[in-house]
């Protein structure tokens, strides 16, 4: 079952996408970043007796009070796997920071609270809560903690729960029971050994604060004179705390900055509808005004200068063309002209 806000007028996503949501993975209340263009898109299906949710979404805050988990589905509890974005949970006193192929179980019966970014897109499996405790005992200790796939069996578990959804709707009813089984016993697994090692040594104030600043950065990265003390701002920290918080990842705000404007070049650069733009336009819009700095980054980053990394694109597409007996592509459009 697919809901979207995609053909909803606009004024209506919102309030639509929280009924929907409400009424397919959890009572909660959220506020979005910008509600006039608030988008997202929901899936929903099952394993077995394992309930799946696919869902992305803009950028909004959510809150699980403590009145919606008392009305709340004892029977089950939730796995969470990040599939692109960003999302920040906080339940019993822990933070879990959630980027691509991160796990964390949420208990429905606890209040939570929620932020994602932009872009955030998250798989829910919904999981009977006492064949879990049957592995594992009482699940208030591995709340809300962190699963990366650094570790095999937090690695095997998250791809396995992530081809889930694709396959579900194609399997018979045995095998969906016996890979139902497999599903809860991986799950248990990554649980057990979260329970038997220490809290993640990143405090949870510095994964929000790194969220923030990415945020903030994403918003005004047209902007050529971009201010890394606006920018610190806008997260609501100092520079210097910023840079710390970055620094836990081998970064800092200056170049986050510049990763950020070199993949959004390389992304111009490689969209045909885009071969009108020069690549000096390119890099102007988005932020660059040294142009032999620019070339040497990009380089740096991507191994080649912009206008050879565009060259050997447009080559590779015209032989793919010649190839497919196709019109070739001209800023965009087909060239239907006689040769």
């Amino acid at each position: 079952m697919v809901f979207s806000t995609a053909d909803v007028p606009r004024r209506n996503r919102f309030d639509y996408w929280h009924s929907v949501a409400c009424q397919n993975v959890i009572q909660h209340d959220s506020k979005p970043r910008c509600r006039p263009e608030f988008q997202a898109e929901l899936r929903s299906s099952a394993l077995a007796d394992l309930g799946l949710v696919e869902f992305s979404n803009a950028a909004m805050a959510v809150v699980h009070s403590a009145d919606h988990a008392a009305n709340a589905n004892f029977d089950e509890v939730l796995i969470c796997r990040q599939a692109a974005g960003h999302l920040v949970l906080e339940q019993e006193g822990r933070d879990a920071f959630l980027g691509p192929g991160d796990m964390t179980l949420l208990d429905p019966c606890l209040p939570y609270r929620g932020e994602f970014s932009a872009d955030s897109r998250l798989l829910v499996v919904k999981v009977p809560r006492r064949q879990l405790e049957a592995h594992l005992g009482p699940l208030r200790a591995v709340t809300a903690r962190s699963l990366r796939p650094i570790e095999a069996e937090i690695g095997l578990t998250s791809s396995f729960l992530a081809m889930l959804p694709s396959f579900v709707d194609s399997l018979s009813p045995s095998a969906q029971e016996a890979i139902r089984n497999q599903t809860l016993d991986l799950i248990a697994l990554c649980l057990g050994k979260a329970a038997g090692e220490k809290a993640p040594s990143a405090s949870s104030a510095r994964a929000l604060v790194r969220m923030k600043v990415r945020a903030a950065i994403e918003a005004r990265l047209h902007e050529p004179q971009l201010d890394l003390r606006s920018v610190a701002a806008a997260a609501g920290v100092s520079l210097r705390y910023a840079n710390a918080a970055l620094a836990d990842e081998s970064t800092s705000v200056s170049r986050v900055i510049q990763e950020r404007r070199l993949a959004r070049c390389r992304k111009a650069l490689e969209d045909p509808s885009q071969l009108h733009r020069t690549v000096s336009d390119i890099a102007y819009n988005w932020g660059f005004s040294d142009m032999t700095h620019f070339g040497r980054k990009f380089r740096e980053a991507f191994g080649r200068l912009p206008s050879e990394y565009r060259r050997s694109l447009n080559e590779a597409r015209r032989s793919q063309t010649a190839e497919a007996g196709l019109p070739a592509a001209t800023g965009g459009r087909f060239d239907l002209s006689c040769r």
